[in-house]
């Protein structure tokens, strides 16, 4: 297999779960603003120029959370993803796909205004707003996890999107300081040599 991949992106789920799962794979890398992500060749893995994308032997995928429910329905085995009837189930998809539908467009809009836009054209209205829509995100992922080391049940494919989704707003400088609960899940996930992994590669 291999994982299209650029540091401090949302591939790091990718490899992440990659690892986790104890999968062979190579990274092709890149860097955020490489031309060669635009080149025609690449433009036939992913359409928009961007990573992650997984090749699969005959399988070309793209968007992380894809990718993530790919690599568990068909190379899992069972692991890291609750079976459908458990009670666990529900909770796992539903945090599954938190992380791109509650916690990254505020993120987004964050990154957009503080570090893509020249300082002319920011505006603190959209960061401001974008930083309190981020809190109200996080202080629900806070209420879940306590009492919980995860998001559902055993560590799961919910906590490669959603931990990565909160250790990305952390780093972005989102006070979690009041979030004791999800401070503590952070640190949990990021203590995970799998994560550390990711993170270097």
């Amino acid at each position: 297999m291999k994982v299209h991949h650029a540091p401090n992106t949302r591939s790091v789920r990718a490899v992440w779960l990659l690892e986790e799962l104890g999968l062979p794979y190579e990274i092709e890398a890149y860097k955020l603003g490489d031309p060669s992500m635009r080149s025609p060749d690449y433009l036939k893995v992913h359409p928009m120029g961007r990573v992650p994308a997984l090749e699969d032997g005959d399988v070309t995928i793209f968007e992380s959370g894809a990718i993530v429910e790919y690599l568990l329905a068909r190379h899992g085995k069972g692991q890291m993803r609750p079976p459908t009837e458990s009670a666990e189930f529900p909770a796992y998809l539903q945090w599954l796909h938190y992380a791109e539908g509650m916690i990254m467009p505020p993120v987004n809009t964050i990154v957009v205004e503080t570090i893509l836009l020249p300082p002319e054209r920011r505006n603190d209205v959209n960061v401001n707003r974008a930083t309190k829509l981020l809190g109200r995100m996080l202080s629900a992922v806070d209420a879940h996890m306590q009492d919980r080391e995860y998001l559902a049940g055993d560590f799961s494919g919910a906590d490669i999107m959603t931990g990565h989704a909160c250790t990305v707003a952390r780093r972005l400088g989102a006070d979690v300081s009041d979030k004791p609960n999800l401070e503590a899940y952070i640190e949990r996930c990021n203590a995970r040599p799998a994560m550390q992994r990711a993170w270097a590669a």
